[in-house]
């Protein structure tokens, strides 16, 4: 029998986006995501997919990732909330580190990382979700046959899909489907 899962972006989903959020210091939890992920059935995998393009232009480094995810994923679990994986994107076609400058499958729109997710968990992406604040998160959901709901704080011209307003919201909305 195949999985489901919640894929979530982290920046504007999970935490405010300042723009290129790489440190704790900058990373400020939206208000309802503890109370909104802890509504989200057992049988559902929460998976994070997150482009992190300061990484290819050199704003921070993968292993400076890595500790904001691992302190973002400690204050989950204090909460009692399990992410089952955060897959990321370091790359950029316009990254300035050699390494990450380059086209890739994985960052969104394209569908790598909810391959990849899928592999790794055995998911049935048409019975999962994604949760994502910007279109290229709409479209990679699309791609995969994925249903997706848009985090719309300011009422983005974005209409092709279900929106709501907070990730409170969105969870609703698919404990409602």
């Amino acid at each position: 029998m195949k999985n489901k899962a919640i894929f979530l972006d982290r920046d504007g989903v999970i935490n405010i986006d300042k723009g290129y959020v790489h440190t704790i210091k900058d990373f400020i939890f939206y208000k309802d995501i503890f109370k909104a992920l802890s509504l989200i059935p057992k049988e559902y995998k929460v998976i994070v997919v997150t482009n992190q393009a300061g990484i290819a232009k050199g704003l921070y480094t993968e292993k400076e990732f890595m500790k904001l995810t691992d302190w973002m994923l400690k204050k989950f679990k204090e909460k009692g909330i399990k992410i089952d994986k955060v897959y990321h994107c370091p790359h950029h076609t316009e990254g300035t580190i050699t390494k990450y400058k380059k086209v890739c499958d994985c960052r969104k729109p394209n569908t790598g990382m909810l391959k990849k997710a899928q592999k790794d968990f055995n998911l049935d992406l048409k019975q999962c979700w994604l949760i994502g604040d910007h279109e290229n998160d709409i479209i990679a959901g699309e791609k995969t046959k994925t249903k997706t709901i848009l985090i719309d704080r300011k009422d983005k011209n974005i209409t092709k899909n279900v929106k709501a307003k907070n990730l409170l919201k969105a969870i609703s909305l698919i404990l409602k489907s």
